[in-house]
């Protein structure tokens, strides 16, 4: 490419996590992709963590990137007084990739249990790149003998989604990696309280509205969501501040940056010259 670019990098999960059975044309690709993140006029990274993850991997000067966070629909990601289930249930939204830190979720989820015999465990999102994800998570579930409180979810609308989250007891999001992470924010929008990571990009997007714990730790991920589940109080507080946390992010100013960004390279190039 000859002309000036601008790249918007969304993480960079391909430097932290490998895939399994790589083929030959996905690594070509990985090439080809940091070979012109780095060529780029000026980078858009997707949150702080995104930006620092481009320093370190790919070491990105940070004066030619910039920070937008992503956004979501408020039309649509908003309360919604519904009931999907006829019982109480935890939600995770996303694939079953490793990173995704299912197993751990799938162990306290299994510490609830004799608390809460009728709590039932949602997971919305297909199952990732592999069909051998899905054969773990059965194992898993078997073994914990959780399998018939785990309920699959394929691809729902927006609006759906909006639904499961406005109707679930709790959003639990254990990621080990996130670029910036979706779903906890389109939960907080819907006034589904929170359980999340303390890593990556999470407490960027989470702020003080949700409760974030050491993802490896299944006991401390166990005791966040029990805490959610029987202190009403806190869960009102929780419901109060994710409300308005996700206020703060909105397609339109996505877009009203993201445009001032391609101004100042454009008239950045004007004024060299060329």
């Amino acid at each position: 490419l000859h002309s000036p670019f601008i790249v918007t990098v969304h993480d960079l999960i391909r430097s932290r996590f490998s895939f399994s059975k790589e083929t030959l044309s996905e690594r070509i690709l990985l090439k080809l992709d940091k070979h012109y993140i780095k060529r780029a006029s000026h980078i858009i990274a997707v949150s702080q963590n995104t930006r620092k993850d481009l320093i370190k991997y790919l070491k990105i000067p940070d004066g030619k990137m910039s920070v937008i966070y992503n956004g979501i629909n408020h039309s649509i990601f908003k309360p919604y007084d519904v009931r999907i289930l006829d019982k109480p249930y935890i939600l995770y939204i996303g694939s079953e990739r490793p990173r995704k830190n299912l197993g751990r979720l799938f162990e306290a989820f299994a510490k609830l249990k004799g608390e809460f015999p009728e709590l039932k465990l949602v997971k919305v999102g297909v199952f990732g790149r592999s069909e051998g994800y899905r054969r773990n998570v059965m194992r898993k579930l078997a073994s914990l003998g959780i399998t018939q409180d785990v309920f699959f979810v394929a691809l729902v609308s927006e609006l759906d989604l909006a639904h499961y989250y406005s109707s679930a007891s709790l959003l639990a999001y254990p990621s080990l990696y996130e670029g910036f992470g979706l779903p906890p924010l389109e939960a907080m929008a819907c006034g589904c309280p929170v359980v999340t990571s303390n890593t990556s990009s999470m407490p960027e997007v989470v702020g003080k509205a949700g409760i974030m714990v050491d993802p490896y730790d299944t006991d401390s991920l166990a005791q966040a969501m029990r805490r959610v589940l029987t202190d009403d109080k806190l869960r009102e507080d929780m419901v109060g501040k994710g409300l308005e946390q996700a206020k703060r992010f909105s397609w339109e100013e996505t877009a009203r940056k993201t445009q001032e960004v391609y101004n100042k390279v454009a008239e950045r190039r004007a004024n060299s010259g060329l």
